[in-house]
């Protein structure tokens, strides 16, 4: 679903810039082009953030391990803004965004709750050795 997210938001800033480029729009005397360039930037930008948290869930999901510390520390923040985008978007769109949001929310938490990240791998049956056994060369 963050995939796919990613792919609607860059193409939602990529029609804002258009918009804003063809009709020549300016907010506080700002040139137009500098506008729709940051549109696009920012679209693209925040793209690639949500298409990385995305690879991180698959790459947990293939793995089925717990991810490491700087992925948990992305998925946090991807569930922040989540949390952010949805306050703002009962305002502005509607309760059904809102909702939306709180699904992707959910799921995020769900997936950083759903390891431990104490489990460690069981050790295979001959790494048990006594300590002061001599070491195979």
């Amino acid at each position: 679903m963050l995939i796919v997210e990613a792919a609607g938001i860059a193409l939602l800033n990529w029609v804002l810039g258009l918009v804003v480029d063809r009709q020549q729009m300016s907010l506080g005397g700002l040139d137009p082009d500098a506008m729709s360039v940051g549109t696009w930037v920012a679209g693209g930008v925040f793209g690639l953030y949500l298409l990385l948290c995305g690879l991180v869930l698959l790459r947990m999901a293939v793995r089925d391990r717990a991810p490491g510390r700087f992925a948990r520390i992305l998925l946090i923040t991807c569930a922040v803004v989540h949390a952010l985008v949805g306050a703002f978007a009962v305002g502005l769109v509607g309760w059904l965004a809102f909702a939306l949001m709180m699904v992707m929310l959910g799921l995020i938490v769900l997936n950083l709750l759903a390891y431990d990240e104490t489990e460690r791998p069981a050790e295979p049956a001959g790494a048990t050795a006594a300590p002061d056994a001599p070491r195979p060369a």
